[in-house]
């Protein structure tokens, strides 16, 4: 059973989700698979594990929209669970707004001199939640 919680996360995330969605329904169209693991749609783009050469072209190894995790393959997605679900959790947290409030960090960040990727505040936190690894473990 769902608790109420539970389904408000997934509704407030759901603009952002329908957005992975519908990049993974044309990544699957390509060649790309789904499955789901513990609520969130996980989409390998290359899932036979060897990335054709678009791959280098890609700024990013996975991606997250809502609940949906877009990586390069199934080992990239193991890989970086822990961090993808943190993203997961933001989405949760902020809803659509995530989708202004990352660049926005980002843009900050620029301005102060720092990262626009490293220091930027959101990926501060998924980093910190890869140490805790998957399934997280709290301190």
């Amino acid at each position: 059973m769902v608790s109420l919680r539970a389904a408000a996360a997934y509704v407030w995330a759901a603009p952002c989700t329908a957005v992975g969605l519908a990049l993974a329904a044309l990544a699957y169209l390509a060649g790309a698979r789904a499955r789901r693991v513990a609520g969130v749609v996980e989409v390998a783009l290359w899932p036979g594990g060897q990335p054709g050469p678009l791959a280098r072209r890609l700024p990013f190894t996975a991606i997250t929209f809502g609940h949906t995790v877009i990586a390069l393959t199934w080992q990239e997605q193991h890989r970086l669970r822990a961090h993808e679900r943190e993203h997961v959790r933001q989405y949760e947290r902020w809803g659509i707004v995530f989708f202004a409030a990352y660049p926005l960090s980002s843009l900050w960040q620029m301005l102060r001199g720092r990262h626009y990727y490293w220091d930027n505040w959101f990926e501060v936190q998924a980093r910190a939640a890869e140490r805790l690894g998957w399934p997280p473990r709290r301190p």
